[in-house]
């Protein structure tokens, strides 16, 4: 059937699908306008958020590698021998905004010898540890007055590490930073050491049996005692989160979508509507996330690792609390924001997360200390634990993730009475004009 035409117009009766963008009618110039100016100020509100959104990001790595300092590594000498003083003299004396800030202890603070001092790197007292062994300097004499070819100066020291803490500060900021000055003091020592040789009736016999003692008296051996070494962790602690709130958007959002388009929103009363509001997503939530954690068992990520059978259950409960955290502030946004500006504070939410996660928040700036309180952090902390049996902070970081429900519960109430107070404003106004016409 042909479209009949406006008489004199040329245009189809039906004023749709006929018109060129710039076509000069009032209708046309008019939806231009609107449309021009949406996407202009929508354009302008992005561009606005990458100065003040996106640069939390930028400026959480811009100086990371200047404020290497604030990571602390702690210095024990066990020897009590010229290695010993040696080494943890040089150690000490470190100190630079792009070196870490090493602490020298005594050997009296652990009583069980490099044992204890090991427990302390896995209990986070400090990032790393260089332990000068018990015994150093003496089996150096002695290999040398005995000419031992069975001598290993990698014995001497050993740097404890604890890669699962934070397997990006172990890769780029930590390793160099103590491979680096070790490099150079068992150098240093190996120069030293080789001008008291010289005088030694036995340095040939030493140069034939045990060279090794001429050209590395002391060395070391670096015992990373939680290695970050399940590759799909990465997906677990750090991505996954990301996707996690994504997913909590994703539920906002259809909650908010139903609510409207059923109408319910306008028929409950403010206590139904409350309770509709808590109940509904946190139900969600509960049965998404534990989708969301099957997932990682599906692709065999050993949860048995530190608590057992109880692992995946503890995991999933985490997630559901994260999910929970971050799901209802996003409920409270929603009603503040409406969904058409919620996405911007989406940005805000996933950002402010993910900056306190990739580097240590010890080498970020001070403002970035707020991450100890974030969602985020504090799953990949309790990831961690079961997974690599780092320090078990996990009833710590459960109650951070109730404390950001417990909020979201104050606040979601306060924000749905003060819209409801607008709502019924204007629906007893637009009534009372019904009844004057």
């Amino acid at each position: 059937m042909e479209v009949q035409e406006k008489k004199g117009s040329g245009l189809p009766a039906n004023a749709r699908f006929h018109a060129g963008f710039w076509d000069k009618d009032p209708e046309s110039t008019g939806a231009r306008k609107a449309y021009l100016k949406i996407i202009i100020m929508g354009g302008l509100m992005v561009c606005v958020a990458i100065w003040c959104v996106l640069t939390i990001y930028w400026g959480a790595l811009w100086r990371t590698f200047s404020l290497i300092h604030g990571i602390h590594g702690c210095v024990v000498d066990f020897d009590g021998g010229d290695v010993g003083s040696t080494v943890s003299q040089y150690i000490g004396a470190i100190s630079a905004p792009d070196q870490l800030t090493w602490e020298v202890h005594p050997a009296s603070m652990y009583p069980n010898g490099p044992s204890d001092f090991a427990e302390a790197i896995v209990q986070e007292k400090c990032w790393v540890g260089i332990s000068i062994n018990p015994g150093a300097t003496a089996n150096l004499a002695l290999a040398t007055t005995e000419s031992d070819a069975t001598y290993d100066g990698s014995l001497a020291i050993t740097a404890y590490t604890n890669e699962a803490r934070n397997e990006n500060a172990y890769s780029f900021l930590i390793l160099p930073n103590v491979r680096g000055p070790l490099e150079t003091v068992v150098a240093q020592y190996a120069q030293t050491y080789a001008k008291t040789l010289a005088t030694r009736q036995n340095l040939a016999t030493i140069f034939s049996q045990a060279p090794s003692i001429v050209t590395a008296p002391i060395y070391f051996t670096i015992d990373n005692l939680r290695p970050f070494d399940i590759a799909v962790a990465a997906a677990v602690d750090f991505v996954g989160l990301i996707y996690l709130l994504i997913l909590s958007f994703f539920i906002s959002g259809q909650h908010f979508n139903a609510r409207l388009i059923s109408g319910i929103q306008h028929r409950l009363k403010l206590r139904s509507i409350l309770i509709l509001r808590i109940v509904a997503p946190i139900c969600t939530y509960f049965f998404v996330s534990l989708m969301y954690s099957v997932l990682s068992l599906a692709y065999l990520v050993p949860f048995d690792r530190t608590f057992g059978k109880a692992g995946f259950f503890i995991y999933w409960m985490m997630s559901f609390c994260a999910m929970t955290a971050l799901g209802l502030a996003l409920e409270v946004m929603i009603t503040v924001l409406t969904p058409r500006f919620v996405p911007f504070f989406l940005i805000l939410w996933i950002i402010s997360n993910v900056s306190v996660s990739f580097y240590p928040i010890d080498a970020l700036p001070g403002v970035f200390r707020y991450g100890y309180a974030g969602p985020f952090y504090n799953v990949s902390r309790t990831v961690r634990t079961i997974l690599f049996n780092t320090k078990n902070d996990v009833a710590l970081n459960f109650g951070v993730q109730l404390a950001w429900v417990g909020l979201s519960l104050i606040t979601l109430p306060l924000v749905q009475f003060l819209i409801r107070r607008r709502e019924v404003a204007a629906w007893e106004k637009e009534q009372e004009a019904k009844r004057s016409a």
